[in-house]
């Protein structure tokens, strides 16, 4: 099963009545694996509802693909289970690390793009592919500094990731902008250099924004609308890979679901125009 390529939401309990009375159009739901992994209660009964009616699509934050350490074999065996009991049409997970020795930490930290993380996390991949049995994505991260070791710039460094491990890939457009924003890039050159043939699900989400004395510093908060600018690099990514499954990513201050069904509803056009322009060339 594959997410179909039409807009998704990332799901919120508190719009769950809403969701169950009007029955949005819209292709999948995703949730945050971490938030699921009890045995029952009012989450699974509400996923469970939510199955019933559209795709999921899991996406983890606790993994740590990224650290030296090896995947934790607890929390794979968790997600392993969730995955098992709903049978997502996707698993994510991001180009990160958040443990070390057995230490937690609360956040999705940055890796330097080296030989040695390369094949640290393709091995880390490798394991857990094989232990869900299931096809992965990795997400690009949003970044705010650069490491003086890094060697291979960052799509290379992902698409190097997908050919070596199998893996797909989930290009978070917003993050592109705020990386190369904050680094001074233009994110079109970034984009033409990433393998855009591996993706399996695509995320918009909206930014913070602070004016330093060196120019703009973006934050990825997921707490507002997708910002013009990035609505622009989603429909030029959309005209060069075709319609993709789309989330709209909306964290922080959450609004009244209309508001996410607007965001849903710019992106269900953006594709539909291009599913259209497709029809037309065949």
């Amino acid at each position: 099963m594959t997410l179909p390529a039409s807009p998704g939401l990332g799901f919120k309990a508190e719009h769950f009545d809403t969701i169950c009375l009007t029955l949005p159009s819209l292709g999948f739901f995703e949730v945050h694996a971490e938030n699921y992994m009890g045995a029952g209660g009012a989450p699974h009964r509400q996923l469970a509802a939510l199955r019933q009616d559209y795709a999921l699509s899991l996406h983890g934050v606790g993994l740590s693909i990224g650290g030296t350490d090896r995947p934790d074999a607890a929390h794979l065996q968790r997600l392993r289970d969730l995955i098992r009991r709903y049978e997502p049409a996707a698993f994510s997970e991001h180009l990160a690390w958040s443990s070390h020795g057995g230490d937690y930490l609360n956040d999705l930290l940055p890796l330097p793009y080296t030989p040695e993380t390369l094949a640290r996390i393709c091995d880390h991949i490798d394991e857990v592919q094989a232990a869900l049995g299931c096809r992965m994505l990795l997400e690009n991260p949003s970044t705010y500094i650069l490491f003086e070791q890094s060697s291979i710039d960052e799509p290379a460094f992902l698409a190097e990731i997908a050919r070596r491990t199998g893996c797909g890939l989930l290009l978070d457009v917003n993050n592109v902008f705020v990386s190369c924003t904050n680094h001074r890039r233009d994110p079109r050159d970034w984009l033409a250099a990433f393998p855009l043939s591996h993706v399996g699900e695509i995320h918009l989400g909206g930014h913070a924004e602070e004016e330093l004395p060196s120019g703009p510093l973006l934050i990825d908060d997921h707490g507002s609308p997708v910002a013009d600018p990035v609505w622009t690099l989603y429909a030029e990514v959309i005209a060069d890979a075709g319609p993709l499954p789309t989330l709209i990513e909306w964290d922080n201050d959450i609004p009244p679901f209309a508001t996410l069904m607007d965001e849903a509803a710019r992106a269900a056009k953006i594709l539909a125009r291009q599913a259209d322009h497709l029809k037309g060339a065949a």
